[in-house]
């Protein structure tokens, strides 16, 4: 799995959709082809995310596809505090 995570984020880093790089979704059958398999289990799933999130990216099961995203594009998303969580649990 860490040859398919290399070329995911390879896949990350290249335009296509009309976007120089950044996030992508991608089918199942896509991903089979980058692995190399003709089934994916669960714990396949897990081992490439694993191999994803230790080069900074996240997989994310979508049921019908799969999203591919940046570690770095969480880091500007806003932080909750306990004002926001006190409003909510009102």
């Amino acid at each position: 799995m860490q040859a398919a995570a290399s070329q995911i984020v390879e896949l990350y880093e290249q335009p296509f959709g009309g976007k120089p790089r950044g996030r992508f979704r991608i089918s199942m059958k896509h991903l089979r082809e980058v692995t190399g398999r003709k089934r994916l289990y669960e714990s396949d799933i897990n081992d490439l995310s694993r191999a994803l999130n230790e080069l900074g990216f996240a997989l994310i099961d979508m049921e019908t596809f799969f999203v591919v995203l940046s570690h770095r594009t969480f880091t500007s998303y806003r932080r909750v505090n306990d004002a926001a969580i006190g409003a909510v649990s009102e």
